[in-house]
């Protein structure tokens, strides 16, 4: 029902962004609230849901827990998010948030999002029930509308555009390097035991083994030079096997090129950089990506489907990541003040054993 409302009413129905995955309906339960609200036309309305954490980060770019948070996002529909203190749900200790979300904010809050963190914010319940063993007395309960009224930045109290939630999700691609060796009982024993291998004419087997053997180098740095000593007809895929076990990725190894000679990409080197959406992305690859591997390049052909831009957008809001306060670790001599005097203790302990 909720598959075919997606795919036959798109965003004329309830969840139009896209679905996540079946195992979570929160976003779905969330999509289904914003669909209820009152239409701006008519006064706008607000809605408030308490959910636990997986809405916030889940799913990756293109996702379609990534698509529903972009959605809320772009059409700035959300104004708050409040972190509750773990425990205070009778069947559950989790982490659970707040979401406030509204279709007719006021100006200073357009454009924007307040993270609230009142996990502190709590008193202990003189009788545990359950997994719920705190509770928010009332005047923290004001403390925390005091907050989101003032809609100012503190400690505990941040504010964002929503595009800081926003990245392009690119794929990084690096050079196919084959380095070849012909005489590695490895390998050869690796290529024997391929199930694919073995459907060739027993003919042809024998006939490739033998051509590997006559070959003099045991390191072949360039695929057109090994592929030139392979002297037996054999087709495209059957080849390609043979690359597979026999060769390997050599920095030293000629970059392997197509037919119209573009650099062809290693699948085993490719990596993913999530660049944020207020930030370029030939800058960001320029500072980040090409220091560390000068030949890497962008697979332009990853485009976002709706904007398509190179790069899959994506929205997560890392709530933690922004709240977190680095603890130094102790100083090595209080460390090792507190080691000295835990060993005096097992050796006084020690003494009074065998005395």
């Amino acid at each position: 029902m909720v598959k075919q409302e997606h795919t036959e009413k798109g965003y004329a129905g309830r969840f139009g962004p896209g679905l996540p995955r079946v195992s979570d309906g929160s976003l779905l339960f969330l999509m289904h609230l914003i669909s209820k609200m009152e239409k701006i036309e008519n006064g706008g309305g607000r809605i408030g849901i308490i959910l636990n954490g997986s809405p916030l980060f889940t799913g990756g770019a293109g996702s379609g827990e990534s698509e529903i948070r972009r959605y809320i996002l772009e059409n700035d529909l959300l104004e708050a998010i409040v972190a509750l203190p773990t425990d205070m749900f009778f069947n559950t200790g989790i982490a659970t948030y707040i979401w406030v979300l509204s279709n007719k904010k006021p100006e200073e809050r357009q454009g924007k999002v307040q993270l609230i963190n009142a996990t502190s914010m709590f008193q202990p319940m003189r009788k545990s029930l359950g997994s719920k063993r705190k509770e928010i007395s009332q005047e923290q309960q004001d403390e925390i509308t005091r907050i989101y009224g003032n809609f100012e930045e503190s400690k505990i109290s941040k504010v964002f555009d929503t595009t800081d939630f926003g990245f392009r999700r690119i794929t990084v691609e690096r050079p196919l390097q084959l380095a070849f060796y012909p005489h590695s009982e490895e390998k050869i024993n690796a290529l024997k035991e391929d199930s694919a291998f073995n459907k060739w004419d027993a003919g042809l087997q024998q006939a490739l083994l033998e051509n590997l053997a006559r070959i003099k180098d045991d390191e072949i740095l360039d695929r057109e030079v090994f592929n030139d000593q392979i002297t037996i007809k054999l087709t495209a895929v059957q080849l390609k096997l043979v690359h597979k076990h026999i060769g390997k990725h050599n920095d030293k190894a000629a970059i392997c090129t197509d037919k119209k000679g573009n650099p062809e990409p290693n699948p085993d080197l490719r990596d993913y950089e999530n660049i944020p959406l207020k930030e370029g992305i030939q800058a960001y690859f320029a500072r980040e990506v090409l220091p560390h591997v000068p030949n890497a390049w962008i697979d332009t052909n990853k485009t976002d489907a709706r904007d398509g831009q190179v790069g899959i957008v994506g929205y997560e809001i890392p709530f933690n990541r922004h709240f977190y306060e680095y603890t130094p670790p102790r100083p090595l001599e209080a460390i090792d003040a507190d080691l000295d005097a835990v060993t005096a203790d097992i050796l006084k302990l020690l003494q009074e054993v065998h005395a």
